[in-house]
């Protein structure tokens, strides 16, 4: 596999010694080597699909093209040689209401209180599944293959999700789902279809996945209800997955939707990457122990990879420790991080590592813009914004508050951002993990601040562009390296 190194950062004393230091100067020097410069062109979509040079070669991994399901590389994509000002707004600010929908459906699941730390939270503070506990879909899409014969599906993947299910059956004319988007995969056309006894150690799982399970006729049924009010609801039964010609597994636990609604538009479902039992993690364990990577690509014309198993050594990633949690079944589904503290312009911000710690941090393919606490983002903010003075800023939105007009210039620059974490890794975000396009004429800091302190923190997917994303999740880290495509 082609892995790729990530810079260490050296803290002249201890870690905690150098917040101290950070603290007497909380303004960024933007140096030459702490700013991207970029063309103001490259921030806008493109409108042909340009795929990815880089990738993995290795026969000991299953790789599969990763693609933004709104791109132009995405086979759901209406080409349009022209766009204006008002789609496009309208567009993001879809994308944004949804991601904030999203992020809700965390902070529900999570569930926590201002005293206790979300990731050891007690099962009994989660919320049923038909409130939202249940994530939601995102926004990068792969392709599988699944019945006998091969049926390909279109899915979301999801870290954020346990559940990997499809739509079996065509929307009705009242829900606002697929329509045609997608072919329907029927389970009655499949040799290899098996419906789920209830009484299987599986089917009575499902809740704490953060689904409602009930029964028919001895067989098992499912419903999984998303914070944006999508949903799906089915029958929980086993098929034939194939991601390669020779990584296949018979026997695949799934959810075969019956009634499907919401906004999974431009995908035939969603594969589950969270950790529970029934994750597509967990029931490839014993071919890719656990061991998976992603690359998102840099722009929604581009594309990336989502590779299984290891393939050999990781070449050049760097790794910090993955929290999890034994209190809670709901939390420890999802991929929790040790976040300690934020570089902007080369200069580590003055934030206390208990703002991070007090609420937790947790890393997810599928919500859009980093969520940050209140105090962190405040001065976060505050330092970009004082790197930025030189620029036009303008108003923004609800979600987003700090956006520039870029119109009439050629090249920009702007302050590198790193994430620091407590066990001493820093990671650089990439060029294009810093901003978000709202319109031809606006950009904005793809950072947000949650509602108060106490909310978890999410790393969101515009941080995570063109990083390889590694979850060696049996050996208990995440990794992370550059450039891992383009």
């Amino acid at each position: 596999m082609a892995f790729f190194s990530v810079f260490l950062c050296l803290i002249l004393c201890s870690f905690e010694n150098g917040f101290a230091l950070a603290a007497r100067d909380t303004k960024p020097h933007l140096l030459p080597h702490t700013t991207h410069t970029v063309e103001v062109n490259s921030l806008l979509p493109a409108i042909t699909c340009s795929p990815s040079t880089k990738g993995h070669n290795n026969n000991k991994a299953s790789v599969l093209k990763v693609v933004h399901k709104h791109g132009p590389c995405s086979k759901f994509h209406k080409s349009s040689k022209t766009s204006t000002t008002t789609s496009d707004e309208k567009y993001h600010a879809q994308i944004l209401e949804q991601d904030q929908a999203r992020v809700n459906s965390i902070h529900s699941r999570l569930n926590h209180n201002n005293n206790k730390d979300p990731l050891t939270q007690s099962a009994a503070t989660t919320l049923p599944a038909k409130s939202g506990i249940v994530i939601g879909s995102g926004n990068y899409i792969v392709t599988v293959s699944l019945g006998t014969p091969a049926k390909q599906l279109s899915l979301v993947f999801d870290t954020g999700s346990d559940l990997t299910w499809t739509q079996c059956q065509p929307c009705s004319a009242t829900q606002s789902c697929y329509k045609q988007t997608e072919p329907i995969f029927d389970p009655s056309l499949s040799a290899s279809y098996k419906n789920t006894p209830c009484t299987t150690a599986a089917c009575t799982q499902l809740p704490s996945s953060g689904l409602e399970q009930s029964c028919s006729n001895s067989t098992c049924l499912y419903i999984a209800v998303y914070g944006d009010n999508s949903f799906s609801k089915g029958v929980f039964g086993s098929e034939k997955l194939t991601l390669t010609p020779t990584d296949v597994f018979e026997s695949f636990l799934f959810g075969c939707g019956l009634d499907n609604g919401g906004l999974f538009r431009g995908s035939a479902g969603l594969l589950g990457l969270g950790r529970s039992s029934i994750s597509f993690v967990e029931q490839t364990a014993n071919k890719y122990n656990r061991f998976f990577s992603y690359c998102l690509p840099s722009t929604s014309s581009s594309t990336g990879h989502l590779t299984f198993g290891d393939g050999g050594s990781p070449n050049g990633v760097k790794f910090t420790k993955l929290i999890t949690s034994s209190q809670s079944e709901s939390a420890s589904s999802l991929y929790g991080l040790g976040l300690a503290g934020i570089n902007v312009g080369g200069s580590q911000l003055s934030i206390a590592p208990s703002v991070f710690s007090s609420s937790g941090t947790i890393i997810d393919s599928g919500t859009v813009i980093t969520r940050l606490p209140a105090t962190a983002y405040a001065v976060l903010r505050g330092a970009f914004r004082e790197a930025m003075k030189n620029y036009t800023l303008t108003n923004g939105d609800s979600l987003l508050d700090t956006c520039y007009d870029f119109s009439g210039l050629n090249t920009v620059s702007y302050p590198k951002i790193a994430f620091v974490f407590g066990d001493g890794l820093t990671v650089d975000l990439d060029a294009t993990g810093i901003l978000f396009q709202i319109s031809p004429s606006q950009v904005c800091l793809a950072f947000a601040g949650n509602k108060d302190d106490s909310d978890v923190g999410i790393i969101g997917n515009v941080q995570q562009k063109r990083l390889e994303v590694v979850y060696d999740v049996a050996g208990g880290k995440v990794g992370f390296a550059p450039a891992g495509c383009d």
